[in-house]
């Protein structure tokens, strides 16, 4: 199994990463700020422009350290990662297996979605039962359950794809709920992505870019594409499969959002208000977020399928060994992964 080590993030837009011997060293202005050991390190995220040495590269690519670069605000750039694994067969047999619909594939993944949202719900509900109080989160609830009910009802990727976005909204439409403290400076009245234009859309938005970056390295380590996906529509530059995977694993980044919230661990001066209307987390955000998100990846579950304990931060990596099995043929399905 694979081990889970630090994930280092540069959120420093002057920081310049070289290679010294075994280890990485950032720099500003010609000044060392720290080094570590690339031996504890699993991967690199960058939020600055400068990035890295050539050296470190090329050390990194062959020690199996991917890279990852963001904007400062968090927007997905590139990722860099060394020789494929796997081999041209596997790849072959995904591309065959994804050129035509995989409705069962697309069944699973959204009914997986939404019943781990339902879970987060029901959750919220049984720490404080008064949040139901009006009965809105038990009729959110039920219309979860009619959507996976629906979503098995038709093979049609359009059809499903609408069902998804529906109980989406309708999700999104009590989230708010689910905010116990400072509602005055949280609140969500709808998901906006591009940009964020609210403190919640904002780390919600940053997390899932993360995640979604995880999920792409976890399956290239894998030998599969992960641009080339059965859910989501093919489009350059975009993880295609990742976002397919990512999708019944979601409500992860939610309860953390809403536990960083609700323990009063952000506030709004972790963000900050661009004149288009935009708002983003600050740097003393961005840290906050990711020291939380590096101390849930290290919380251990116990996965439903492998029945296995696993750290949180390896999910990625276990979901995307099981849809290579799948891919190959060794299993009959792909298992989703659902929270129980």
């Amino acid at each position: 199994m694979r081990r889970l080590l630090n994930s280092l993030y540069i959120l420093d837009e002057t920081a310049y990463l070289t290679l010294d011997g075994e280890n990485v060293v950032c720099r500003t202005d010609d000044n060392e700020k720290f080094r570590m050991p690339l031996a504890n390190i699993d991967d690199i995220y960058c939020f600055s422009y400068l990035g890295c040495s050539p050296a470190l590269l090329g050390k990194c690519m062959e020690s199996g350290i991917r890279i990852n670069y963001f904007s400062p605000n968090g927007q997905f750039l590139a990722r860099v990662i060394g020789k494929t694994r796997g081999n041209i067969l596997l790849r072959k047999a995904q591309f065959e297996r994804f050129a035509s619909p995989d409705p069962v594939l697309m069944q699973n993944t959204t009914a997986a979605k939404l019943s781990n949202t339902r879970f987060l719900i029901r959750r919220s509900m049984r720490d404080n039962p008064q949040l139901d109080d009006d009965g809105e989160l038990t009729r959110c609830i039920e219309y979860l359950e009619s959507g996976i009910d629906g979503v098995y009802k038709t093979n049609d990727r359009e059809t499903i794809m609408g069902i998804e976005g529906s109980c989406a909204k309708a999700y999104f439409g009590i989230f708010d709920k689910l905010i116990l403290h400072q509602k005055e400076d949280f609140r969500l009245s709808g998901r906006t992505k591009r940009p964020p234009l609210d403190p919640v859309n904002a780390v919600l938005s940053f997390l899932y870019t993360i995640m979604t970056s995880m999920y792409a390295s976890a399956l290239e380590g894998v030998g599969l594409d992960s641009c080339y996906g059965f859910y989501h529509a093919l489009r350059p530059g975009r993880s295609s499969l990742a976002c397919d995977l990512v999708e019944e694993s979601r409500c992860i980044i939610e309860r953390l959002v809403l536990t960083m919230i609700n323990l009063k661990k952000l506030n709004k001066k972790d963000f900050e208000t661009q004149e288009s209307g935009a708002v983003y987390l600050t740097k003393d955000g961005k840290k906050k977020v990711l020291t939380a998100w590096q101390e849930k990846k290290r919380t251990t579950i116990t996965h439903p399928y492998i029945n296995e304990k696993i750290p949180l931060g390896l999910l990625p990596f276990v979901q995307s060994s099981l849809l290579a099995k799948y891919v190959r043929g060794e299993t009959d399905e792909y298992p989703c992964f659902l929270f129980k």
